[in-house]
């Protein structure tokens, strides 16, 4: 069963470091993290004050965004990549299928849509792009809904009953998009958004970025 405490016992010396700032994409990590019960320590990145631009923090992560992970010499950037990373380095958090079960190409297909298709999704319903379902990497937005309809209709979770870090990924996706209008509140999407947000770990880390949030504007 699992043992929060225990393991943060464990690794209390061997912390991991998430780079983040709040109200931003860092969210999907902090939940991750949550989630996985691992210690880790949080370094602010103030992208408002431009910090993300510095050479300190482009040696992490290039493209210059948050979040970013540090785990001892293992540095990794993109939220997809993280929770992949994180999930498979940690089996002991349950976040994801073993490389031999059945489920583990759905797991994968569902940790990367969200990266790959739900965020292209989105700029293209906000943006008024026209694309050729042929020819852009998503589809096109109404194929993204679809499939997201289709796959949360089954539910709990994405993959059925096991909730993963796919639904880390699908669910900050969801989240993000009813909160902006970028999902219409179907029942679908809204049903799997409670479930989500009734997790302790989303509470957590919810609690700590709206702390953060707070802190930032304190100390700018």
């Amino acid at each position: 069963m699992f043992n929060r405490s225990a393991r943060a016992e464990r690794r209390q010396e061997d912390q991991m470091k998430l780079y983040w700032c709040p109200h931003t994409r860092s969210f999907s990590i902090l939940w991750l993290m949550e989630e996985a019960g691992l210690p880790y320590e949080r370094v602010l990145v103030d992208i408002h004050a431009g910090e993300q631009r510095k050479e300190t923090y482009l040696s992490i992560n290039p493209m210059g965004k948050v979040p970013a992970l540090v785990d001892g010499e293992t540095v990794v950037a993109e939220q997809g990549a993280i929770c992949a990373y994180v999930a498979d380095r940690y089996p002991e958090s349950g976040l994801a299928p073993r490389i031999d079960e059945p489920s583990r190409g759905r797991y994968l297909e569902w940790l990367f849509f969200a990266g790959s298709c739900i965020e292209p999704a989105f700029m293209e319903k906000v943006s008024g792009w026209e694309v050729k379902p042929t020819m852009s990497g998503w589809g096109n937005y109404d194929r993204v809904v679809a499939a997201l309809e289709r796959a949360l209709a089954q539910g709990p979770w994405v993959l059925g009953e096991r909730f993963s870090a796919a639904d880390i990924m699908i669910g900050s996706g969801v989240h993000f998009g009813l909160a902006f209008g970028m999902l219409d509140k179907k029942p679908v999407f809204t049903a799997y958004e409670e479930r989500l947000v009734a997790r302790p770990a989303f509470q957590r880390a919810h609690e700590i970025d709206e702390a953060g949030a707070v802190e930032r504007v304190k100390a700018s």
